[in-house]
Order: C-alpha cells, then sequence, then structure tokens
C-alpha cells in the first residue's frame, strides 16, 4: 500500500513539474518571430515545388484553367474598349484606392501590420494570418516579377494588340500579364477571406479585393486574361500555403510539450507514467 501512494505521489509531482516546465518554455516573441520567418519560406517553397506532386485532378484543374483563359482570350480587344468607356464615370477615390491597395509597398504595410498584431499579443489565428498573407504575397509577386518580363505582353494601351509579344523587354508597355496589382490586392482579400465562415463577410472582402483588378482594367493598363489568370495563381498560391500552414506547422504553440500517458503495472507497484 505504501508503495502505491508513493508511487501516486510521484506521478502527480510529475504532472505539476510537467505544467511548470510549459509555462516556463513557453516561446519568447524572437522565437515566434524565427518561428514564422521559416514557415513563409517554407510556404513559398512548399508552392514552388508543389507541380512536383500534382495527381490527375491537379492536372485537370491546371488544364480547366488554361481553357478559361483562352476563352477569356477571344474577348480580350472587346472588354478592353468596354471597361476604358467605363473609366470616366468612376469615382476618383475608387481608382486611387485600386492604384494604392494594389501597390507593393502599402499592400506588404497591410499584411505586416497584421502579422506584428498577431505576434506582439501571441493571438495564434492572427499570426498564421499574417504569415500567410506574407508569404503568399512574396510567392506569387515573385511569379509576377518574372513572368511579365520573360513573356513580355504588350499592354491595352499601347494599341499593338491583345497577341504582340516582346519577351524579356525592358519597356513597361510589355509587361502586361500577368497583373501585379490584381495579385497582391486579391491574395490579400483571398488570404483573409478564408478566416472567416460568413459568406456575406467573404463577399464584402472578395469586393474589395476586386477593386484594384478592376481598376487595372478601366486604366487600360490590362487585359482581362491577365486579370483572371492573376486571380487564379492567387487562389492558388494561397490555398497551396493555408494547406502547408494547417498540416505542417503549428499555429498552436509551436514549442508545446506533448506528454504520453501509459499505465505501469508490476510486482508490488502500480501508477500513471506521464513521459515528455
Amino acid at each position: 500500500m505504501k508503495k502505491i501512494i508513493l508511487i501516486l505521489f510521484l506521478t502527480f509531482q510529475t504532472v505539476l513539474y510537467s505544467q511548470n516546465k510549459q509555462k516556463d518554455s513557453l516561446p519568447t516573441t524572437w522565437e515566434l518571430l524565427k518561428y514564422d520567418g521559416e514557415s513563409a519560406f517554407k510556404g513559398l517553397t512548399t508552392t514552388y515545388t508543389q507541380p512536383l506532386k500534382w495527381q490527375k485532378d491537379d492536372f485537370l484543374t491546371a488544364g480547366a484553367i488554361i481553357l478559361g483563359t483562352g476563352a477569356l482570350y477571344v474577348f480580350d480587344e472587346e472588354t478592353n474598349r468596354w471597361f476604358e468607356n467605363q473609366e470616366p464615370h468612376i469615382p476618383g477615390i475608387i481608382k486611387d484606392f485600386g492604384w494604392y491597395y494594389g501597390s507593393p509597398q502599402n499592400n506588404y504595410a497591410v499584411n505586416g501590420a497584421i502579422y506584428l498584431y498577431g505576434l506582439f499579443t501571441k493571438n495564434e489565428k492572427v499570426r498564421k494570418t499574417g504569415v500567410l498573407l506574407i508569404s503568399a504575397a512574396s510567392t506569387a509577386g515573385l511569379i509576377q516579377t518574372i513572368a511579365k518580363t520573360a513573356i513580355g505582353r504588350a499592354r491595352p494601351g499601347t494599341r499593338e494588340g491583345k497577341g504582340s509579344f516582346k519577351p524579356f523587354s525592358k519597356e513597361g508597355g510589355f509587361h502586361s500579364f500577368p497583373s501585379g496589382h490584381t495579385i497582391l490586392s486579391f491574395t490579400t482579400a483571398y488570404a483573409i477571406a478564408k478566416q472567416f465562415k460568413n459568406p456575406f463577410i467573404k463577399a464584402g472582402i472578395y469586393g474589395v479585393g476586386m477593386i484594384a483588378p478592376i481598376s487595372r482594367l478601366w486604366a487600360g493598363a490590362h487585359w482581362l486574361t491577365d486579370v483572371g489568370l492573376s486571380m487564379a495563381i492567387s487562389i492558388l498560391v494561397v490555398d497551396t500555403i493555408d494547406n502547408y500552414l494547417t498540416e505542417e506547422r503549428d499555429y498552436g504553440n509551436p514549442y508545446k510539450t506533448k506528454i504520453s500517458w501509459k499505465f505501469q503495472i508490476g510486482l508490488g507497484k502500480f501508477g500513471l507514467i506521464g513521459t515528455f
């Protein structure tokens, strides 16, 4: 009986010690920052290597996107004229918002503010959202930076036509595809909207995210196919990184101590053992 009491006493001491250890080992802000930086970087590399792991459904999705882009391409010039005709009737504040919200410096300022709030308040959901925003914006932004130069598609404003290309041109008039403003603004909107279940809230966030893409159509800076395919890139990037953060990273406490419990029964002893 004394042995049983002793083992139970030691067991409760183990529980108390493990609880104190967890309190003492809570991550610092610097540790969280390092962990999140690693998460953001691995989100980027995971996205770039994801096509190597594609299954049949993924190839079907890619094919559907290509076919949809091809369908939009047929109407590029007609839609360009229609959007440019609407431009004089659009309030200046909406056009300005579309320009500034889709600009890299402003977009990263918003994303950074969300992340820093989550970091310093140690709000795990907001931190994860901030990591998702920064990682997705960086990943998609790098894609558009390289692609717009490599593809060299003429902007509508050059009047060169929708099928005019000058690959690796340094001229801004041949940097139409993809749309940087669309990628950054819709990546941010889509990533934030994923955090809400209410369809009306989602719709409102998507609406704000669409202002920058449509403003680029009004301005004659991009074709409809530029904007449509840029939005598809945003969705694919955000979904890939969000899945990675959910499945591979811990938002929860990234340094949490896990304890496994098991009963131990032997000659003259009985107890509950915690391993951590």
